[in-house]
């Protein structure tokens, strides 16, 4: 069923123009809430908005700007991304978005074709696990990074120039590339292009008859264009604008926008439409009490690491991972590259191996738990990986249909500690790997350690993934996060943890032991906590 979702919009700083203060108004008047994240101060925020600062969402030292425009369009790409990844009843809106009518979505994706080739982010719903969304993020990682689908001849170019130590910054590429050009691209790469709405859903006003929305007599094209499907319609916010202020800062009267201003009842007065003069002069005005600032060239950085490549050594981890689409591999969390140096010594191994997590979603993600499940993408994975293994499996949801003569199903919730230990005393021998990919609450991967950890065979592992990122909806308040709880140790070689009696049972298993790593997201230093490998005495 659909459920209500949350409009998030960015407007870094200033003040709104009538423009927006109509398209926000307008997901108001529709029933939706409506969060406008900003950096600075800003102006003409209708009332019922929920002004929140940017920092909740991406910490920055600097706006990315399009070089030929010096638009923050780059810049809000990336926010989006980002605040998709952390909400899972979140839709983005841009600030020139109108909302005709209630925004809903049965899976989260809500987003539409501009035109035949594009898939525009203007309007954009994606859920939290999202596979496009995964590699939206990563690509936005690297700011000289080749765009994937730029042709051979584009591509060859690109990599001329960052080879010669001169690689392209994003910002001097060509419009819309972390946009619509990345949107597009992704959604059609993982499937996830299947739910994108017609071209009338979102987008039935076009770039090029942007015009018609201020122009009178072209009124009747506008509403012959916006159907009962329609949900949305993009204003091209900054084109739209220059346009009203060379005639006078208001639309025609009568004309489909002025509708819309009157039926909102918008003080255009409040919140004008300013030239890019009055702009220029007014920043102007705000910069002579400043200091001034020294500009500092950003300095390109190193190029980022290819996919995986089957080499001499032939198929490894993650090629086995790319291969079956599980997100451990190079497309999102790049896990398996950790593993494959971990994991190899016991490939020939007869051992019995316990993956908890079977598939992406489930309740941590507002989804039942008697969801259909149709893939197990990781226990394939570990199935040709460790071929003499026996692979267990734990989950919340039914994976049982699943039937391989090595594979054994467990179904667990792990909010039950007791269901947690009658899944770990049918393992028999006791587990030589385990890999925690459940749902990733604090409290939930401690149970898990808690009553697996002292039954691992001595000499194994024990991994937990995804450290940085914990569901609300069974997140405890006040708890100790793991990577903390285990940082503790490493630190002082005592579990410290808000709970006395979970840090009694922690500190009870440090003679079992022999050492503990964690590692941050991509393996890159000053990134968050992400994935932690417990060894066993």
């Amino acid at each position: 069923m659909s459920r209500d979702y949350e409009i998030g919009m960015l407007w870094v700083e200033g003040a709104l123009s009538y423009v927006e203060v109509l398209c926000a108004q307008s997901f108001l008047d529709a029933g939706h809430h409506v969060k406008l994240y900003h950096y600075k101060d800003v102006q003409n925020v209708p009332d019922g908005v929920e002004l929140v600062h940017g920092d909740t969402v991406l910490k920055i030292d600097r706006f990315i700007q399009h070089g030929r425009t010096g638009s923050f369009a780059l810049f809000s790409d990336v926010f989006r991304y980002h605040l998709l990844q952390q909400n899972d009843r979140m839709i983005w809106a841009d600030l020139d978005a109108y909302c005709v009518k209630t925004f809903e979505s049965e899976t989260g994706h809500f987003f539409g074709w501009e035109s035949k080739r594009h898939i525009n982010g203007g309007v954009l719903g994606l859920p939290p696990d999202s596979d496009a969304l995964g590699q939206m993020l990563e690509m936005t990682e690297d700011e000289y990074g080749i765009p994937e689908w730029a042709s051979a001849e584009e591509t060859a170019r690109l990599q001329k120039l960052k080879d010669e130590g001169k690689p392209v910054h994003v910002g001097e590429m060509a419009w819309g590339v972390w946009g619509p050009h990345a949107v597009t691209h992704y959604l059609q790469k993982t499937g996830e292009a299947k739910y994108a709405l017609p071209v009338e859903g979102l987008y039935p006003v076009g770039f090029r008859q942007r015009r018609q929305l201020m122009q009178p007599k072209l009124k009747d094209r506008v509403e012959a264009v916006v159907t009962p499907n329609t949900y949305s319609i993009h204003f091209y916010g900054r084109r739209v604008r220059e346009f009203l202020s060379k005639r006078g800062g208001l639309p025609g009267e009568g004309s489909y926008m002025d509708m819309l201003l009157k039926k909102h009842q918008i003080d255009t007065d409040a919140a004008p439409v300013m030239s890019r003069e009055e702009k220029a002069e007014m920043q102007a005005t705000k910069e002579k009490s400043k200091p001034a600032k020294a500009k500092v060239k950003s300095a390109p950085v190193a190029a980022p690491v290819p996919r995986a490549v089957t080499g001499k050594g032939g198929e490894n981890m993650t090629d086995l991972a790319d291969r079956y689409g599980s997100d451990k591999g190079s497309t999102k969390h790049r896990y398996t590259e950790l593993y494959h140096m971990l994991f190899h010594p016991y490939r020939g191994r007869k051992i019995n191996f316990l993956e908890m997590g079977l598939l992406i979603g489930g309740p941590e993600h507002g989804i039942d738990k008697d969801r259909e499940t149709t893939d197990v993408p990781s226990i394939r994975m570990w199935l040709e990986y460790f071929p003499k293994a026996h692979i267990h499996g734990l989950d919340v949801s039914d994976f049982s249909w699943f039937k391989h003569d090595r594979f054994t199903f467990h179904r667990c919730d792990m909010d039950v500690r007791t269901e947690i230990t009658k899944a770990i005393e049918e393992i028999s021998p006791a587990p030589t790997i385990v890999v925690d990919d459940a749902s990733h609450a604090s409290h939930h991967q401690q149970n898990a350690f808690l009553e697996i950890f002292p039954r691992l065979e001595s000499g194994g592992l024990y991994v937990i993934e995804d450290l940085r990122w914990q569901p609300k909806p069974y997140e405890k308040p006040g708890i100790t996060k793991t990577a903390a709880l285990f940082r503790s140790w490493l630190d002082h070689r005592e579990f410290q943890h808000s709970d006395p009696a979970i840090a009694a049972e922690f500190n009870a298993l440090r003679g079992d032991i022999s050492g503990c790593i964690v590692e941050p997201v991509r393996y890159q230093k000053g990134r968050k906590d992400q994935v932690a490998v417990i060894h066993k005495r």
